[in-house]
């Protein structure tokens, strides 16, 4: 499966993304917000993240910029019977709205996979990524609850949001 936004192509991973995967992932500030990626991030972990099968109900994606490459990865996956997106943008590209763009082309294939409803969380010691789901329509749950962590290896807490795909779609605010 491939989606199109304004500035990025999410597309399937190639085993020959290892490279790229791994380059972005050796920042241990990216891993450290993820729940299921080790530290450190070896180069057959890339290998293995590159090859995964694609699930038709559940993508994942990598994260490109046309022209320049892997940036980042986002997703869904399942948390508890419930799809869930998840999202990973390379440091070099934080700040720039990528992962509330990529966020939002997750949600837009969800919709078209017919979801009614998404979930999706941080962990409390990562806040930003709490505000690109407030950006594209998440809201907060009132739930923190705690999810392992593999980096770290421990149990972090992690505030739950959910978004109600039935309600109007949420739009990226404009530039003033």
């Amino acid at each position: 499966m491939f989606h199109r936004t304004e500035r990025l192509f999410l597309r399937p991973g190639f085993p020959e993304d290892w490279q790229a995967i791994h380059a972005a992932m050796t920042d241990e500030g990216v891993v450290r917000n993820l729940a299921r990626a080790p530290w450190p991030y070896r180069e057959d972990d890339a290998k293995f993240f590159a090859s995964m099968q694609q699930d038709p109900y559940l993508p994942h994606f990598l994260v490109t910029i046309p022209g320049h490459g892997v940036i980042g990865s986002a997703g869904m996956g399942d948390n508890d019977g419930s799809p869930e997106i998840g999202y990973w943008i390379a440091r070099d590209h934080w700040g720039k709205g990528y992962a509330t763009e990529a966020a939002k082309g997750v949600i837009e294939v969800a919709r078209m996979i017919g979801y009614r409803r998404l979930t999706a969380g941080h962990f409390v010691d990562n806040p930003n990524s709490g505000k690109v789901l407030r950006k594209v329509g998440f809201r907060p749950t009132g739930k923190v609850r705690p999810r392992h962590s593999l980096a770290r290896g421990a149990e972090i807490p992690s505030v739950e949001f959910e978004l109600d795909l039935d309600g109007p779609v949420m739009e990226l605010p404009q530039a003033a």
